[in-house]
């Protein structure tokens, strides 16, 4: 449970593709904020005793749909309320006012005009670039409330019952193309909610420590220790929650990038913990043997990695947890939705597949509901060194699901080594830290090529570099020329049956920032 005196913003999700973005730009304003579906249960509404609620954009339209509403306590709680897009749309309407579609719809960036002053729109320009998208409308506002700003088609782009706290924008703040989106969340949030800044690196470790021991008591806890961000930052975590309680392993399943399995011993050697290795990799290519399908390869992954565990834990009687870094992310890309599944799957996270019956552990996730920059932002408070906190992410199935189709031991070779290259060119050049992430990936696919005045018929390297603030949508990094010359030309020359190189260029969405 959350400390009682942290103020916290509830955010009920309609289905919008932007839900968690809104939960990011709340959490970098200091304020704790969760998200729970629109048709939750009114009682976990209240058991939460948000400060301010805000109602998420959405598909659906008003007037089609009689049951994607807000659950009617919400306007009754006493607390503030802000309508996004159809967040505002059902507000509106549920509150008395109409809403109509439009011939004018409105997508992309659009001039919006303040036409009253407001706490809501304090500080904002008196005509500010904001991000559209809907075409439907509020075409009469309910009793109560004004209009406070307008757009070229939108009469009522941003209203208010200033009295009741309650405010709607037809646009979307929370995304970088509204210009002064921030300011008005802040003023949301840190004025009108009166939100102080208490969601901070400390107040997550203090929160997560009450967790954890509260969760696990006395019991055993067994780590699987993996060297990136998420479980790194886990490990010191529990390290300090519960340090005689928790047994560490590492897992070589022969899918790290290279050099991986002893900077990892050696980098965790400093703080104490006791770490067991386990050489795991002919099982894990064993298991993959002839497998090319992304989402079988995964569950493979995840279930060869849990019988490893399995084993170990044998050596430990005790053990009743299992810890896992799985963090918000992993959550939604899995189930659609952070808050309860019902979005597409796009992909599955081993982390989050749950244990087999026969395995009488149970799972302990304190980093559950933090995005990726919170949990750096930890690790940095616990002690880790930079080195390892700005490590750029890598997934939990490893190589497994940066080689396209078969995964076999040569084909890791390689890809280590060209990954290697591009990464030590990053550097050399000075743009690993200006990028979010970036990697190598091995393509099933032959090129010909020309070596040594002979032709070659070999196989090809994509490299991929992001640049993100959330991991929720990315650009392509747009990196010089001579570095992507420099890295094409070590890894032909490097790597061994490799003849071309390419760069991939596209951006999340409509891509995934891993190609499986």
């Amino acid at each position: 449970m959350l400390n009682k005196n942290l103020n916290k913003i509830l955010i009920l999700d309609f289905g919008s593709q932007y839900t968690q973005l809104i939960a990011r730009r709340i959490r970098a304003l200091g304020v704790y904020s969760e998200i729970y579906l629109f048709d939750v249960d009114p009682q976990k509404i209240r058991a939460f005793e948000p400060a301010g609620i805000i109602l998420s954009g959405g598909p659906e339209s008003v007037y089609a749909s009689h049951h994607t509403r807000a659950p009617d306590c919400v306007f009754t709680l006493g607390c503030p309320v802000l309508g996004i897009c159809y967040g505002m749309q059902t507000m509106a309407k549920q509150l008395g006012g109409m809403v109509s579609a439009h011939t004018h719809k409105e997508f992309g960036e659009m001039a919006v005009k303040i036409l009253h002053p407001s706490v809501l729109t304090q500080n904002l320009t008196a005509e500010t670039q904001v991000w559209m998208s809907h075409g439907d409308q509020v075409t009469q506002l309910p009793a109560g409330f004004i209009t406070l700003a307008e757009s070229q088609n939108t009469p009522i782009a941003l209203c208010g019952d200033l009295a009741r706290h309650f405010y709607g924008v037809q646009f979307h703040p929370e995304v970088t193309h509204t210009q002064e989106g921030q300011i008005l969340l802040h003023n949301f949030v840190r004025t009108i909610c009166q939100c102080p800044n208490t969601w901070t690196p400390d107040s997550m470790i203090h929160n997560a420590l009450l967790k954890i021991q509260s969760q696990v008591g006395t019991d055993q806890v067994l780590l699987g220790l993996s060297g990136g961000v998420d479980s790194s930052v886990l490990a010191l975590l529990l390290h300090k929650a519960i340090p005689t309680q928790l047994h560490c392993i590492f897992v070589d399943t022969g899918l790290l990038r290279q050099d991986e399995g002893d900077q990892v011993m050696q980098a965790f050697s400093q703080f104490g913990l006791s770490i067991e290795r386990i050489q795991a990799s002919e099982r894990f290519y064993t298991a993959l043997k002839g497998v090319i399908d992304p989402e079988q390869k995964r569950k493979i992954i995840g279930r060869v990695f849990i019988e490893v565990f399995d084993a170990a834990s044998q050596k430990h009687p005790n053990i009743q947890w299992l810890a896992q870094g799985t963090i918000y992310p992993d959550v939604i890309e899995s189930a659609g939705k952070a808050s309860g599944g019902k979005g597409h799957v796009i992909k599955s996270h081993h982390n989050v597949g749950g244990l087999p019956d026969h395995m009488k552990l149970q799972v302990l996730e304190p980093l559950r509901m933090l995005f990726k920059d919170e949990v750096r932002a930890m690790g940095l408070a616990l002690g880790l060194p930079t080195s390892l906190i700005q490590r750029h992410p890598f997934p939990g199935p490893g190589l497994g699901v940066r080689i396209l189709g078969e995964v076999t031991p040569d084909y890791a070779q390689r890809l280590r080594q060209a990954d290697a290259i591009f990464l030590e060119v990053l550097r050399a050049h000075h743009w690993y830290d200006r990028v979010s992430q970036a990697f190598a990936v091995y393509l099933p696919v032959k090129s010909v090529g020309v070596k040594g005045d002979q032709r070659a018929y070999e196989d090809v390297i994509a490299l991929r570099a992001v640049q993100t603030t959330d991991f929720m949508t990315a650009h392509f990094a747009e990196l010089p020329h001579a570095l992507l010359r420099e890295a094409s030309h070590r890894i032909v020359n490097e790597v061994p049956h490799i003849s071309r190189v390419v760069y991939d260029i596209t951006g999340k969405p409509p891509a995934t920032i891993e190609w499986e």
